[in-house]
């Protein structure tokens, strides 16, 4: 059904373009606003626009948003080279391998982390979206790593909440490019979808807040491996932020890394790893760590650049 919204544009959008202004507003990308003005649904102080016009602050805005489409179910299906780290009656960590999504969306095809613990044989818990159930965090499709499932709706409602108050540890290994500046420091700045509605996300004045702590682990010639503490967990945020200071990491071509260094790695996606996940356990209360190991593509980029320093 569709959602119809009016407000009044906010002093902060002033001078905004349309299609800006509705991806603020209400979470869009660019091109699904650009989609919802070329159809009409827009109206601004009474009158049809188009997408480049530009907004003023205390304007009526009237928006008739289209219904969010539906997310397809997981299809169950065991993952090769997927690995569980560990698992009881109530959770189950998985090592989860490159492309590999952690539960279906619309636009992704792909296996998910939900679809291959299914497919395996495995139980999850049934609170949430049909599409999402069990699970209490994601890792972008091509960051590997360790990720917990929860099996059990206590699991599941004491993770969110653990996830939710951040008191979760989660530590990822980065190899960026170049030398960052200190070599130990924190990146404080807000993240929100890009602005080219390409589906990457960006440092965005108003966006949500988002804090990356990072430690140099190992200076090379040519890149940095840096350990990373997540304060926040926003989507793409190691690779927003590493990236806005100019230290992508290595192989994420979508966000400004080298293609030629890449390409001398042998990369085909960043250079990212969820190397450790701690956490008080749902039902027992104690501190559970699990270590992810390298997987064979990133450890042999990181071999590449030990040699050549």
């Amino acid at each position: 059904m569709a959602d119809m919204r009016s407000l009044p544009v906010p002093d902060g959008l002033e001078g905004e373009r349309v299609d800006a202004a509705l991806a603020r507003l209400f979470g869009l990308s660019r091109s699904r606003a650009a989609e919802i003005i070329a159809a009409g649904d827009v109206l601004l102080d009474g009158g049809t626009v188009a997408k480049s016009d530009r907004v003023h602050g205390g304007a009526w805005l009237e928006v008739t948003l289209p219904p969010p489409p539906t997310a397809p179910a997981p299809v169950a299906e065991p993952i090769p080279g997927m690995a569980v780290l560990y698992e009881d009656d109530d959770i189950v960590v998985v090592d989860k391998p490159t492309g590999v999504a952690a539960h279906p969306t619309t636009g992704w095809n792909g296996p998910t982390v939900l679809g291959g613990l299914l497919g395996a044989g495995h139980t999850v818990a049934t609170s949430g979206a049909a599409e999402r159930q069990g699970i209490v965090h994601r890792l972008d499709a091509n960051t590997t790593g360790a990720m917990v499932v929860a099996k059990s709706e206590v699991a599941y409602s004491r993770l969110k909440r653990a996830f939710k108050e951040r008191t979760v540890d989660k530590r990822y290994q980065a190899l960026v490019q170049g030398h960052p500046d200190p070599f130990r420091g924190t990146i404080d700045a807000p993240i929100d979808r890009h602005p080219s509605g390409d589906g990457r996300f960006a440092v965005v004045a108003g966006g949500k807040p988002s804090v990356t702590h990072y430690d140099t682990v190992e200076a090379y010639r040519a890149a940095t491996l840096l350990d990373i503490d997540l304060e926040t967990g926003r989507t793409h945020q190691i690779r927003v932020h590493m990236s806005a200071v100019r230290h992508p990491c290595a192989g994420d071509l979508a966000y400004g890394a080298d293609p030629t260094l890449a390409a001398r790695l042998g990369l085909r996606r960043q250079w990212l790893h969820a190397a450790r996940l701690g956490f008080e356990h749902p039902t027992t209360g104690e501190r559970v760590e699990f270590v992810s190991p390298y997987p064979d593509d990133l450890a042999r980029a990181l071999e590449i650049i030990q040699a050549e320093s």
